[in-house]
Order: C-alpha cells, then structure tokens, then sequence
C-alpha cells in the first residue's frame, strides 16, 4: 500500500501522508492541508475524523472488538476487578500485587472529603438531578485543591489519580443518599474498592450492612464494561478541555456533563423510561416491537442496537449474564423487569432485528441492573460517570504527557458576506 494519499483541488495536486495504526487502522495526515491548499475537511460531528493517537482503547465496530491496552474486555471481565482495570487503563500495564497494593492504599488516604463540601451538598434540593450535583461537587473540589497539577511531574499526576480515584466513589455515595434522603456514609476502609462503593452507597442506618457476593460481582462488570470506550462525546470533551491545560478535576467535570445527555450516558436510564411507559400501556411487548419495525411510527426501541457496534455489544454479552444472577439472587418480582425480558426474547428471535443486528446493548442490561438494586433512574448515568472515570483519568493523563496542542476545530462558514451596518432609525 503507497504511504501518501493525493486529494485534487481545481487541477492541482496535493499529495497526503498516510498512517497505520497498529491494529491496521488507516488514516490520511491532514494537519498540513490547510497551510497547504486553503482548503479544510468538514466532517460534522467529528464521525470520520482522528482527533489524536492514543495507545489506551481499541475498539472495532463492525468485528464488535473492545480492548483496553490490548486486553479483550471479556478477558478483562472475567478474571480481573475493576481497581486494576483503573490502573492498567491509566498506567498501561497490569498492576503486580504490591503495586496494586499500594495503589489501593494510596486511594484509601484520600477518600475523605472536606466537610464543608456538605454544606454545597445541603443546598441542593433532594429533587435536584444528581448528575447535576456530581458535575457540581466534582467542580467544587477544585476549591479544596486549588494548585495546578506539575504534569512534568509523575508523581505529582499519580496524588491528583488517587486523590480524584478516592474522593469521586463517595462523591456519588453521597449524591444518591441524598436523594433517597439517607444520612452520609463513608464506608469501611477495610473493604475492598468496589464493596465499599457497594456499602457507601446501600448501607441502611438501621441495619448492619452485609456484603452481597453477587451484588459487587455484577457492580464490578459493570464498572469495568463503561471504564473506557475510544473517543466517545465525554472522553473527548475531557480531553479537549484539558488541551487547554485545564486541571484533571475541572476536564472531569466537563466530562461528566457530556456525558449527562441521553444520546450518551442516559441512555440506560431512557431504557428504563421506555419500560415504564410500556408497562403503563398494558405491556403488551409484541404491540412495542410492531410499533420499532414501523418506519411511520415515532416510537424508538431504547437500548437495542448501537452507534459504533454495526454486529454486536461485545459489553452486551458479558453484563447479560451478570443481570440473570442478580435477578435470580435477590428474587426480583418485578413488571418492569419481565417487560424488558419480553423484548429481549422477542428482538433474539424477530427476522426483523435479527436481520438488522438490532441486539440488546451494555445499556440495556446495565439499567436493569441498576434498577433491580434500588438505584433510582437518575441516578443511572451517575454509576456510568463512575465506571468512566479511569477512562477519562488515562485519557487526560495521555494528552498531557504528549503536550497535545489546544483543540481548535475549523468551520466552514454559511452566514451573511460583507454587509453595511444600517443605523436603527433606518431599520
């Protein structure tokens, strides 16, 4: 294969360099084409556009492949737990027992917040969207911790990841038992990372809270399954907010409210909402799949199918399995739930979605999940955001350490040309 692409323009050539990924990914190197011809690339939506290099996630589309530094998430699913998918993710290779060790010890010494982070808290009405408080509270700990962090410095990024890896768990603990009205909880230090999320946020002030085996099993896939995914809507914010040498915490805060909108992280919650509204209706699923397959219809079939995956969900696979075990552990009797089994029995079987490979995704399987652990709708895109992080910590850690220039996409402008400025009593 040559190595330059040449793109003409009124009869003159200009000739491109081509780059190859290590998965064989190919790209034409446009950053000279401007400087060269006058001419840019338009591409809405960044969809056919490489932002940067990045050496964290692969993830092929089409053959539903999904690597985190050339690890298969299915692999990564079964025999890790999701402390050392956080390190692998930010620090590129699998931790060793002692640095894994100390790498959850160090997450431990800074998993206290400072208590006048409760009074925000307390202004926050119970009603408000805890998206909104966690992108609030993530943003307010740049207050508690005002200096810059010295990027030239290894250490110094290491204590800003275990300080955000420490603080951001109770962060969300604290933003769902505010809005269930529960006192706030800080865990137990002798548990493990994942159980104590688990008891942050479940513990019942009257009751003695006893570690669900399954319950942290299927927390722990979850988490793991949204831990990082290319350069998604929220990734890339982080990281064109931090080319402007914004600071980690202030890039995760814009991250999280990327990730807020339901065309991204609140599309497990816009499942669940579909569910309900079907149980309202009768619950009649064949009479949801008739109204999918009509191209006349407005109705939308949530959590089937996805954006990037043209074959499968490999996540899908993996979180269907932990859904059926908690389901079947804590003997869910719910209508909601025996909806969402209905559709997916039916979109298996149906030539339709079979056909068009309209499988059930992460989201789907994520949201029922959350919902038969008591988590509230809402508060669905909160537990993504926390399964995101690592991703969104290695991705900035990533842009800085290769001194990334400032993002700055071009335009092709359509207004007004050139025009006279009219005084108001001539208007």
């Amino acid at each position: 294969m040559s190595n330059i692409a040449t793109i003409e323009i009124n009869g003159k050539k200009y000739e491109l360099p081509i780059v190859l990924g290590s998965e064989n990914e190919i790209a034409i190197d446009i950053s000279k084409f401007r400087d060269l011809s006058g001419a840019i690339t338009i591409d809405p939506g960044f969809k056919n556009t490489g932002a940067c290099y990045s050496d964290i996630t692969f993830l092929d589309g089409e053959k539903g492949i999904l690597r985190y530094r050339g690890y298969s998430i299915e692999e990564l699913a079964e025999k890790a737990d999701f402390l050392e998918v956080c390190y692998l993710l930010i620090f590129g290779e699998l931790p060793t027992y002692s640095q894994l060790e100390k790498f959850h010890n160090d997450i431990r010494e800074q998993s206290i917040i400072a208590e006048d982070m409760k009074k925000i808290l307390d202004g926050f009405p119970q009603s408000a969207h805890p998206m909104g408080v966690l992108s609030s509270l993530t943003s307010a700990l740049i207050a508690f911790n005002p200096s810059s962090v010295n990027v030239t410095s290894e250490e110094a990024i290491y204590k800003a990841i275990v300080k955000i890896l420490g603080k951001f768990p109770v962060l969300v603990a604290w933003t769902h038992r505010k809005h269930q009205g529960l006192p706030l909880e800080y865990g137990d230090e002798d548990l493990g990372y994942v159980e104590n999320i688990a008891k942050m946020m479940f513990k019942k002030p009257n009751k003695e809270y006893k570690v669900n085996p399954v319950v942290v099993n299927a927390l722990d896939k979850l988490l793991i399954l949204h831990a990082d995914h290319e350069q998604n809507c929220s990734t890339s914010t982080v990281r064109i907010v931090g080319s402007s040498h914004a600071g980690l915490f202030a890039s995760l805060s814009a991250g999280i409210s990327a990730l807020w909108g339901p065309l991204h992280g609140g599309a497990n919650q816009a499942v669940i909402e579909m569910l309900e509204a079907i149980k309202e209706d009768g619950g009649d699923t064949k009479k949801y799949m008739a109204k999918a397959k009509d191209k006349e219809d407005p109705f939308r079939l949530m959590g089937f199918g996805h954006r990037v995956y043209k074959n499968f969900d490999p996540r899908a696979k993996i979180i269907k399995k932990a859904a059926d075990e908690v389901l079947m552990s804590l003997g869910i009797n719910d209508p909601v739930l025996e909806i969402a089994k209905g559709l997916e029995k039916e979109a298996l079987e149906d030539p339709y979605f079979v056909e068009r490979k309209l499988y059930p995704n992460v989201d789907f399987y994520s949201g029922i999940i959350y919902r038969s652990l008591g988590i509230p709708t809402n508060m669905f895109t909160v537990m993504f955001a926390l399964g995101r992080l690592p991703g969104w910590i290695a991705q900035w850690r990533e842009m800085r350490l290769r001194k990334e220039p400032i993002g700055r996409p071009r335009q092709i402008y359509t207004g007004h040309t050139l025009r006279p400025f009219v005084s108001v009593d001539k208007r």
